[in-house]
């Protein structure tokens, strides 16, 4: 008997909640493969399941195919489906228990296979050679299903990586960190569609449309795929990189407080790229489209992250005799450098699940990965255990975290001295946001053994020998003791009048190191104000000590590349037996103010020379990130769904200077898509206050993010938390 049907009911209210994507919408259907929905059929006639077959197909792609888990053919009674022998991705329905026989009213239970590409899929009911189109729906990666590679137990991770719309992203460098809310905005309008779109105009898609979507059931797969398309080299991707400091033809990368309005741009661009994006949007953007296809995703940010050219794993820095860095450097170390984790299995790897977990996946376009300019996924297990044979871009992330450090001195004839051999000075302070809280939470530990024990020697000497015969030089798992992660406050400020000293920084001769020199933190560091530091210089050598001492100060971009030397002092002293020299470093902000507009934070660095013995030089530096005068916004009212809220927002020039082109612009996930407004001149030390409204469209915590942009000041960034009610 032929069957007809009048209409179908999709339950999408239902099915969406139940599949937690009730957040992006409850009039579209969207499910989670390995996870039943409910599905009704309103036929014309009757349905006997004895005497009739009711036969469903669900097809994604436009080359959809039962052998290449593109297409899916099931129904009821499920023995009567014929299926071709090389099917896979096979989905199964069985009659919901309100379902009765001899009535038209049929009700189905349908389960994805948990290796179904994802997707936008047409169902359709099957009459004859026929094909009667039913509706579409998206199918997801599911974190809640056990049998889905990107399975994650823990359901507050669950909420945190996969659910929540907001976050946080750490900045600066490893001695000035600072927060910065994000706005992912995953579940918003036609986010699902702009995600679909990136995978669909990526060039695997356009060179094979049948293998790419196939291979879209795999989440490697997928990483790679949206690795490289959130940058735009080689492809129309979403974001293109600018990292000279001229944005004139677009907007810079410190401008952006979400991923919302770049893929929004993007996509309404008929997919040209936005300018312009570095590494921390690059990464936001990339764990928006993740967590949109519902892969665990989070943002980590690597203070001094090393950048190696060649795999060497080591990263040699060249410095004139007045400390400065030369540019033609191919290697680097960035004050930070951000990517993101996210959570699979990685059968390709090992079967017993060894390297399964959080894996880097890196849209930066720093170097290319098979040809592309992409990087990962990349297991942190692997990185940890210095497994640099493996699959994808395990050394570079490796030399990322762990590199070690030369520093050479450029002498006036070109030859060249080694300062010092650093092994400590790569991988500080890995962040990410913690779960159920905007504190940051520190995964060093994750990443290496920790710096100065045997451990994590060992791990660098199997990482660069490359010699995976010499079990002898591998680190057990089992013998890790110290890989607790911990969690810190959400922002991390040098204790004043503490030492700022590296570490890791020894002079690999057999000639002691008589001359010790570190800086001092003695006021907190605010832009808008003088930078006050301090040089503090000691010996225990049994000598009276002649020396020259010259403090540089660099305007420097956040990837290591110098901007020019804005400030130099010079002074020549006798430092006594056992006595302590404290030079003042002021940096006026009259100085340093305007390189900041296009630059991230200021180098200073010192290089003291002994007199009687010029081949003795020794080298200190510290990386200096002023914080931005703050911006106070609050909210008044009842926070409830649908209901207008008050928003006051202030702000006081601290300068002497008269403030112009001031813009303020505010948005939130769930309370507010976009503000802008544009300020009149702010004179010395006077206030504005902007007073509006906005009206809470989601419940639940969320946060307004605000961004004022001015003549002195670039993008400083304010935010309140927002809880939202019924």
């Amino acid at each position: 008997m032929e069957l007809t049907f009048s209409k179908v009911d999709f339950h999408c209210k239902d099915n969406n909640s139940a599949h937690h994507t009730s957040d992006i919408t409850s009039k579209e259907l969207i499910v989670r493969r390995g996870q039943t929905f409910l599905l009704t059929i309103h036929l014309e006639q009757a349905f006997d399941p004895n005497n009739a077959l009711l036969l469903l197909s669900a097809l994604t792609g436009s080359h959809s195919s039962e052998e290449r888990g593109t297409q899916a053919l099931f129904g009821i009674p499920e023995q009567r489906v014929e299926r071709s022998e090389a099917a896979i991705a096979v989905w199964r329905a069985e009659l919901h228990h309100s379902s009765k026989h001899g009535v038209g009213n049929v009700v189905l239970e349908v389960t994805p296979h948990t290796a179904a590409p994802v997707g936008k899929y047409l169902l359709s009911l099957k009459k004859g050679e026929k094909d009667v189109a039913l509706g579409e729906l998206v199918v997801l990666f599911n974190p809640w299903c056990s049998d889905d590679w990107v399975f994650l137990s823990d359901e507050k991770q669950c909420q945190e990586y996969v659910m929540n719309e907001q976050g946080m992203i750490f900045k600066g460098s490893w001695r000035y960190i600072q927060s910065m809310a994000w706005d992912y905005s995953q579940f918003e309008e036609n986010m699902v569609d702009i995600c679909l779109k990136l995978l669909d105009v990526n060039p695997k898609y356009k060179r094979d449309p049948a293998d790419d979507v196939s291979a879209r059931c795999n989440p490697i797969y997928v990483g790679r795929v949206v690795s490289a398309m959130i940058n735009s080299v080689g492809d129309r991707g979403v974001l293109e990189g600018c990292w000279d400091g001229s944005y004139y033809d677009g907007f810079s990368p410190s401008h952006w407080k979400g991923s919302l309005d770049i893929l929004q741009m993007w996509h309404g661009k008929d997919c040209h790229p936005v300018k312009y994006g570095q590494c921390w949007v690059f990464a936001a953007v990339m764990c928006t489209v993740m967590r949109c296809l519902g892969i665990p995703c989070r943002v980590v940010t690597n203070f001094n992250s090393a950048h190696d050219t060649d795999n060497s794993l080591t990263i040699d820095i060249y410095h004139s005799k007045h400390g400065t860095e030369p540019l033609y450097s191919p290697d680097s170390v960035w004050n930070f450098h951000v990517w993101v984790e996210a959570w699979m299995r990685r059968p390709d790897l090992q079967e017993d699940g060894s390297y399964d977990g959080w894996q880097v996946l890196d849209p930066t376009p720093q170097e290319m990965s098979q040809g592309v300019y992409c990087c990962g996924p990349a297991s942190v297990t692997a990185i940890h255990q210095g497994d640099t044979n493996l699959k994808y871009d395990v050394p570079f992330v490796f030399a990322e975290v762990n590199a070690d450090v030369i520093d050479w001195l450029v002498k006036d004839d070109g030859s060249k001295a080694k300062l010092l051999s650093d092994t400590k000075r790569v991988g500080k302070n890995i962040s990410t946001k913690s779960v159920g809280s905007n504190k940051r939470k520190n995964i060093t530990n994750s990443y290496k053994y920790k710096e100065g024990t045997e451990k994590e020697r060992i791990t660098f000497d199997h990482a660069i020998t490359r010699d995976y015969s010499r079990d002898g030089h591998r680190v057990k798992p089992e013998d890790e003791g110290e890989d607790e992660e911990s969690e810190n406050d959400e922002d991390y400020e040098p204790e004043l009048g503490n030492r700022a000293e590296d570490e890791g920084n020894s002079n690999d001769t057999n000639e002691p190191q008589q001359i010790h020199m570190f800086f001092l933190t003695n006021s907190e560091q605010v832009n808008g104000q003088d930078i006050k530091q301090s040089l503090l210089i000691y010996s225990h050598d049994s000598v009276d000590r002649l020396l020259s001492v010259t403090i540089s100060v660099q305007a420097m971009l956040y990837n290591g590349v110098p901007m020019g030397e804005i400030q130099r002092q010079q002074k020549e002293l006798t430092l006594e037996v056992t006595q302590e020299q404290e030079i003042p470093v002021v940096i006026p902000f009259s100085v340093y103010g305007k390189h900041l507009l296009k630059c991230d934070s200021l180098k200073v660095t010192a290089v003291c020379t002994d007199k009687d013995n010029p081949e003795l030089v020794n080298l200190q530096e510290i990386d200096v990130v002023p914080k931005d005068p703050p911006i106070i916004t609050t909210v008044s009212g009842e926070a409830r769904l649908g209901r207008e809220m008050k928003v006051d927002v202030k702000f006081r020039n601290p300068l002497e200077e008269t403030l112009t082109n001031l813009t303020l612009s505010m948005s939130g996930s769930g309370l507010l898509q976009h503000f802008e407004h544009r300020l009149p001149d702010l004179r010395p030390h006077n206030q504005v206050r902007i007073l509006t409204t906005m009206v809470p469209y989601k419940t639940g915590e969320k946060t307004l993010l605000v961004d004022l942009d001015c003549s002195a000041f670039r993008d400083i960034k304010g935010r309140c938390t927002v809880t939202v009610t019924e």
